[in-house]
């Protein structure tokens, strides 16, 4: 148990490492590879978004009714396995054990 917790935490470790030093290392590569230069990042000193704009944009991203929460949601597996194969219909069972990182 000891040792697997270990592999797993030098796995992350070795993961983060090689992810962060790919970070890193794309930041001091002089060219692009076509030849075309570098586009500097964006300043932080943006201006304001203009209210009409702002409007559009919070409607865009509102989430609307009839969605993922309006699912009626069965947590019985036998019932909906007898409701499915009532009305001729598939199942979609959504399973979660553990820690949703992997880390149990």
């Amino acid at each position: 148990m000891a040792a697997t917790k270990s592999k797993i935490a030098a796995e992350a470790l070795v993961l983060s490492v090689v992810l962060g030093g790919a970070l890193v290392c794309r930041g001091w590569a002089p060219d692009l590879p076509d030849g075309s230069e570098r586009k500097s990042a964006p300043s932080n000193k943006s201006a304001p978004i203009p209210v009409d704009q702002f409007n559009k944009l919070r409607a865009l991203i509102k989430p609307r009714p009839g969605g993922y929460d309006d699912i009626p949601w069965m947590t019985d597996l036998w019932e909906a396995r007898k409701k499915a194969a009532a009305e001729g219909k598939p199942l979609l069972v959504w399973v979660g054990d553990g820690h949703p990182l992997g880390w149990t």
